[in-house]
């Protein structure tokens, strides 16, 4: 008996009515990207594997999808770091691409790369799946679409400004009723461990930090003893686990609180700038809300760094970004600062299908289906079938003469809006019986009212 077939878990097989709704938030994203100055790249699925690890920091390494040499290649396989139970240099040696993990390593790959084919600062827009070797769950896959857009090239605090109300506007397209814009800077962060006398324990602070909403107070803080942190650093740091204020009375506490380092007061000073200025541009539904706790784990953030969430709903953040700057020094070009932001698609679905919120036109089918009467008509249809697809209106005839009960039940399984019936009679006359399978109204139609009529729907 044969095996039932499968995919592995943490990927998905998509549905017609599936892709269209996928579709939708696609274009709504890509939509937005453009109206702010955005262009689409696309890169390849899988990188060399140097150039992605060791950009994410060591968790992130480890989740990182490794392909395996093929060929002549696996004789090259490194046997002494296995005898020696050097496993990362083994694994290195028998996997020379990876699967990516991000749009945005191979972003600042791409850019060093083509320095000389484009114009900075460089805005562009890229909208392609990565992988991940997490553990699945509820919004969490292994394989998943991210929407990113990218700014590199200039240190302007405006593009913060921009990418504020780019989340505002597409989560508002969306109908989500309530989301919050969840602010941080990665400046405030070094000014918290050179405060508490941790300046070389940035990443483990940052990585512990980032935990908060999944394993609590008490769990940041284990972790933190368990990385090196001394006790009297957590004292230090605790009380910022529970500001109770708004936006500018945090602020205030902060600056107070990183008084004595530099780099916190600039990483308040460019925090305040986005703020005041989203104020003066104002928000269509989004709440911004500076979080002294939002670390995101990825090393390479240095400035701004953002999260979304959608208030009432039991998910971890649908977007995120921030910026960075000095990604592309990691190829060889230093000194180029840039700042993007990514639309987590999967997790946005998984919320527009929670609250219902897909517009109903994402769910129809085929505009129009000749019924198929018989051989004579059979050939009449085709003819016609052709010159509605020619005028832009998608459109089929059922393959063969069955009985009308089957050719109905096919129109309602793949959800088409209009059936068209032509038998001895309408061919006669040069009609086409036209029948809304919304309504279950019919119509006696000419050829040419036919495409008038569809053409504006």
């Amino acid at each position: 008996m044969a095996q039932k077939p499968s995919i592995p878990k943490g990927t998905r097989d998509f549905l017609p009515k599936e892709v269209a709704r996928r579709s939708y938030i696609f274009d709504t994203i890509r939509n937005v990207f453009k109206k702010y100055g955005f262009s689409p790249i696309e890169t390849p699925s899988f990188e060399l594997s140097q150039t992605l690890l060791g950009k994410y920091g060591e968790e992130g390494d480890r989740l990182i999808f490794r392909i395996l040499n093929s060929g002549e290649k696996l004789k090259k396989a490194d046997l002494d770091a296995l005898a020696s139970e050097n496993l990362p240099r083994f694994a290195n040696s028998l996997a020379e691409k990876a699967l990516r993990y991000d749009l945005t390593v191979p972003f600042a790959r791409f850019v060093v790369q083509h320095q000389n084919e484009i114009s900075f600062p460089f805005k562009r827009y890229q909208i392609q799946p990565v992988w991940r070797a997490d553990r699945p769950q509820h919004g969490r896959y292994q394989e998943f679409y991210q929407c990113d857009a990218d700014v590199v090239g200039s240190k302007s605090l405006l593009y913060e400004v921009d990418f504020v109300q780019i989340f505002d506007e597409v989560l508002t397209s969306f109908q989500i009723p309530s989301f919050t814009i969840l602010i941080n800077n990665r400046k405030i962060l070094s000014g918290i461990a050179e405060v508490s006398g941790q300046q070389d324990k940035l990443i483990e602070i940052t990585v512990a930090i980032d935990k908060l909403d999944k394993i609590g107070q008490e769990g940041v803080e284990k972790e933190l003893l368990e990385k090196g942190i001394s006790e009297s650093a957590i004292e230090i740091i605790r009380p910022l686990f529970n500001l109770t204020g708004n936006n500018e009375e945090n602020l205030v506490q902060m600056s107070q609180f990183l008084a004595s380092s530099e780099i916190g007061l600039k990483g308040i000073e460019e925090l305040k700038f986005v703020l005041d200025q989203t104020i003066e541009l104002g928000l269509e539904k989004a709440e911004l809300k500076f979080d002294v706790t939002l670390a995101r784990g990825l090393n390479y953030y240095t400035g701004a760094i953002f999260e979304v969430k959608v208030n009432d709903i039991k998910m971890g953040s649908i977007c995120g970004g921030g910026r960075y700057d000095d990604l592309t020094g990691l190829f060889g070009m230093p000194d180029v600062s840039g700042v993007g932001i990514s639309f987590g698609a999967d997790r946005i679905y998984d919320v527009l299908t929670e609250l219902e919120l897909f517009p109903t036109d994402t769910d129809k089918g085929l505009k129009l289906l000749f019924v198929n009467f018989g051989e004579k008509e059979q050939l009449h249809c085709m003819k016609l079938v052709k010159e509605i697809r020619q005028n832009g209106i998608d459109c089929e005839l059922y393959p063969t003469a069955a009985k009308m009960q089957k050719q109905m039940k096919y129109a309602n399984d793949i959800r088409v809006q209009y059936v068209a019936l032509v038998g001895e009679n309408e061919m006669n006359e040069n009609l086409i019986q036209l029948k809304n399978m919304e309504s279950g109204e019919q119509e006696e139609m000419s050829l040419e009212e036919v495409i008038f009529h569809l053409g504006q729907k």
